[in-house]
């Protein structure tokens, strides 16, 4: 199962979910943390910074777990 993140939006970028969950503190840091982890997005290897995310939504983050996106 995974744990659920609030979005209050229609998407979320890449970059800014992995500062939501506190993966990064920046944008610069996201590109760097996504040039060298793998990060899938429903169960497909994604690494572009500014994929957009939507409701319904699932991220296996490297040491974070599985998160499922949810529309506010």
């Amino acid at each position: 199962m995974a744990d659920k993140v609030k979005i209050n939006s229609e998407y979320v970028t890449l970059g800014q979910f992995l500062q939501m969950v506190d993966v990064v503190s920046t944008g610069g840091m996201a590109k760097a943390f996504l040039s060298e982890h793998p990060i899938y997005i429903n169960g497909e290897q994604d690494n572009r910074r500014g994929r957009k995310l939507r409701n319904g939504d699932i991220v296996l983050i490297p040491g974070k777990g599985k998160l499922k996106i949810e529309q506010d």
